[in-house]
């Protein structure tokens, strides 16, 4: 069975090495070590050092490098070729040429951080890049780089337009960026919805206290479940006639997506009884 996309990355300082093996411990889809803006200039060089030192083939992580318009960003690139690296997220991602350093470099997977205006500008040709598997959105540094006050409306289309040009692009759904909220659970509830909603498939952690609630949030609850079902059933004794399913006429698309929420939901229980059964082992 194939690897169940992440719904959650949690951040992990890269210079707090006593930390990485709880945040790899705390549920999130995929673990992002961050030699960037977790890590005082100077640390960079020593936090690169304990990173390699504690990488491990059988657990895998993202490691977020600095961008190459920084110091660090040559050194930072020999990490990529380390047993334990599943990919690269390069930040104030802009230019092509810069992922194809890291691909070089032996990027196998890289998730360009968009966050300023020319990032957002060259998108098109940064998902079309080798090696691209999501994009991801800065959203704080994005809003900064703009003049741009608010979370919200204000950058609904900048949101949209990274899934649209994902989606053309071939290459998985983006990845929302952090919710600043640690103990607000409503906050980041909201904000987790209006990322799935939108199109996101995933959402950045800073905290091991997000994950669950993100997980969730882009999950099929048990109402969608519920719906889902009711859609395949109306539509297997309708026998190509018209069917409305909760007062909703149910056509080709509206089955497509019941069925995309019942083999979502039966992958994900299918790992978590093969997990519990290892566990028990």
């Amino acid at each position: 069975m194939q690897p169940l996309t992440p719904r959650s990355y949690l951040f992990v300082p890269g210079n707090r090495p006593e930390r990485f093996a709880k945040a790899c411990a705390a549920g999130a889809g995929a673990v992002i070590v961050d030699l960037e803006d977790a890590v005082p200039p100077a640390e960079k060089v020593a936090a690169r050092a304990s990173v390699a030192a504690w990488l491990l083939s059988d657990n895998p992580v993202l490691i977020r490098i600095n961008s190459a318009d920084t110091e660090w960003f040559r050194d930072d690139l020999a990490l990529c070729r380390l047993p334990g690296v599943a990919g690269i997220v390069l930040p104030k991602a802009e230019r092509v040429t810069d992922l194809a350093r890291v691909g070089r470099a032996g990027g196998i997977s890289i998730l360009p951080l968009i966050e300023s205006a020319q990032g957002f500008w060259n998108v098109k040709a940064l998902s079309q890049a080798p090696r691209v598997q999501r994009l991801v959105f800065g959203s704080i540094d994005f809003q900064l780089d703009l003049g741009i006050d608010g979370d919200n409306e204000e950058l609904l289309y900048f949101r949209s337009q990274l899934v649209l040009v994902s989606r053309v692009a071939g290459i998985q759904s983006p990845v929302d960026g952090v919710s600043t909220v640690i103990d607000d659970h409503e906050q980041l509830r909201s904000d987790t919805l209006r990322a799935r909603r939108l199109g996101f498939g995933a959402k950045l952690c800073i905290h091991p206290r997000q994950v669950a609630q993100v997980n969730e949030g882009f999950s099929p609850d048990e109402s969608d479940i519920a719906w889902a079902k009711r859609v395949l059933e109306a539509a297997s004794t309708a026998e190509g006639a018209a069917v409305a399913v909760d007062g909703k006429m149910v056509d080709r698309p509206v089955i497509l997506k019941a069925q995309e929420i019942l083999t979502e939901s039966k992958r994900r229980n299918s790992l978590a009884q093969g997990v519990t059964s290892g566990t028990k082992k």
